[in-house]
């Protein structure tokens, strides 16, 4: 099991990217989602390609790093190819037999929705979990929704369980990779046999692991107790969150390249 996928870890850095207000980076990353899945036409989709690609060489990661953040989603991105290329019939037709037509509408879909998907998982990476800590993202969040406060919303319980379940995501991958060792050490076989029988035998790895991570809930839930932890009310910050002139200048930047992308869709 690859037990190097990036998803909810963080990478230490000291690049822009990384001192960006993390509340900066969650409007900057619901803008560039909107942009995402607002663009369609060629040009515009490569000049945001170009954009994400800017903020990888600011964040000054790894290309390993960034590639271990797309593998996952590598088999949803072909799949999503493979239906848009078999079930869409617009344009010339470019392949046919039997029932299998390919045309140059259904191509041109299907590599839109695959690019759409590789950059939205580049981007959230880089603007969240990548270059911005689980306690950070958390205080971002409680920051952005204190006006709900005002109509008694738990803002601070909320961004605590997702704090909570960004910083887990890495403890579970490891934990599920020790379970299966222990399992093939003892004679599992998650490789060979049918279909049906290599799901029956994951569940000798999802019982385990559902009993560990009940089991370290309790704990987590224990030691917040110890340290006398009853919500949000009346708590204060080590490194409460302030906005720089770096931080405004960056956002306006990354807001003015994201809205120019929007008007070359609309508009070109």
């Amino acid at each position: 099991m690859n037990t190097e996928i990036s998803l909810g870890r963080y990478v230490e850095g000291n690049s822009l990217l990384h001192r960006l207000d993390p509340r900066i980076k969650i409007i900057m990353f619901i803008l560039y989602m909107v942009v995402v899945f607002s663009v369609s036409k060629s040009i515009v989709l490569a000049l945001l390609a170009l954009c994400i690609m800017g903020q990888v060489i600011i964040a000054r990661l790894p290309l390993k790093v960034i590639w271990t953040s797309i593998t996952p989603i590598l088999p949803v991105a072909v799949f999503i190819f493979l239906m848009n290329i078999f079930t869409i019939k617009q344009g010339d037709e470019l392949f046919k037999y039997g029932v299998i037509v390919i045309t140059t509408g259904g191509l041109a879909k299907a590599f839109i929705m695959s690019i759409r998907l590789v950059l939205m998982i580049v981007s959230t990476s880089l603007l969240l979990t990548l270059t911005t800590t689980p306690l950070k993202i958390s205080d971002a969040m409680e920051s952005l929704l204190a006006p709900l406060k005002l109509i008694k919303f738990p803002v601070h319980e909320l961004s605590m369980m997702m704090s909570i379940a960004l910083r887990f995501i890495p403890t579970l991958i490891e934990e599920t990779d020790k379970i299966m060792k222990a399992q093939v050490s003892r004679g599992a076989d998650y490789d060979t046999g049918s279909f049906i029988n290599r799901i029956k035998g994951y569940t000798t790895i999802l019982i385990p692991l559902l009993i560990s991570s009940f089991k370290r809930a309790d704990e987590l839930a224990i030691a917040m107790d110890a340290r006398c932890y009853n919500g949000g009310k009346g708590r204060t910050k080590l490194n409460p969150l302030r906005i720089n002139e770096t931080d405004i200048i960056t956002g306006s930047i990354m807001t003015i390249c994201a809205v120019a992308l929007l008007l070359l869709e609309f508009y070109l």
